[in-house]
């Protein structure tokens, strides 16, 4: 990707002045910024996180603890990432860089949701299957149907049976059952593309209901991604709520299950959250 060039993607069709492409941008200054770190999971679904035998957090959860709260201490992961990054837990092989951060700023208008990421993307994968686009970056809202998305994020639409899991099928995606999640995803192919789509029992692409833009620059080596989103959406976001979301990052043109991700946080809009929005 070119330094400095700015990419935009309008998905659909507005009428001007309602599309959220038409709202004033917020003053991100006036944002507060959070740190969250993403890190590449292995071949680790959601039934390997709820099985007692391989995952010792699995009572935890049982009792509705949070995979944040057991494995973010002072804002840092508290993770071993040596058997993530093993053969135990990751058989093709993992990226050099297992973890690394990303910032989180939020803000919101009576229309809608602003989310805005900075990070450092790694090179040094293993996998290098998507080659259209070096980049994406994905921001998921599950709503309250969603089992563990209260405690797990999206990481409860990750199954063993999905594609580049070992042994799945390349046909079945990441899936979500029951309940729905919201996807926004920007990716660098073609000059920087949004996608606004939705996770029932598959992953849809397209035909979301959350209206979503994105655009991307790059400074230096430091990528932001700015996302904009209905509040009414597939996924309601109310204001005075705090709302779960999760991050998910391909980079180094990774597909599949190869990317780095977030585990389950909130963003609190006009409210307490791991990432706090404030009105605009």
């Amino acid at each position: 990707m070119k330094k400095n060039l700015v990419f935009l993607a309008v998905f659909g069709a507005f009428v001007a002045l309602g599309s959220p492409a038409a709202m004033a941008a917020p003053d991100w200054n006036k944002a507060a910024k959070s740190t969250i770190h993403v890190f590449h999971p292995g071949a680790a679904p959601i039934e390997w996180v709820q099985g007692k035998g391989d995952h010792s957090g699995a009572a935890g959860l049982k009792k509705g603890e949070t995979c944040a709260g057991c494995h973010i201490e002072d804002g840092k992961l508290s993770l071993d990432l040596k058997r993530l990054a093993s053969k135990e837990m990751e058989p093709k092989g993992a990226p050099k860089a297992m973890s690394y951060p990303v910032t989180v700023q939020a803000a919101y208008d009576a229309t809608n949701l602003y989310v805005r990421l900075s990070f450092k993307a790694p090179g040094g994968g293993f996998d290098h299957s998507d080659k259209d686009n070096e980049l994406k970056a994905s921001v998921m809202f599950p709503n309250d149907k969603v089992p563990l998305a209260d405690q797990a994020g999206c990481w409860a639409a990750c199954h063993k049976d999905a594609r580049t899991m070992p042994g799945a099928a390349d046909t079945k995606t990441k899936y979500a059952t029951p309940g729905a999640m919201d996807l926004m995803q920007w990716k660098s192919g073609g000059g920087g593309k949004a996608v606004d789509g939705a996770v029932t029992d598959k992953r849809n692409m397209e035909g979301g209901k959350a209206g979503v833009t994105a655009e991307a620059t790059k400074a230096g080596d430091v990528t932001t991604v700015t996302f904009t989103r209905k509040l009414a959406g597939g996924v309601n976001l109310a204001p005075g709520k705090a709302v779960p979301f999760g991050i998910a990052i391909h980079a180094d043109n990774a597909g599949g299950r190869f990317h780095h991700v977030s585990f389950g946080h909130t963003i609190g809009l006009g409210a307490d959250g791991d990432v706090k929005a404030a009105k605009q």
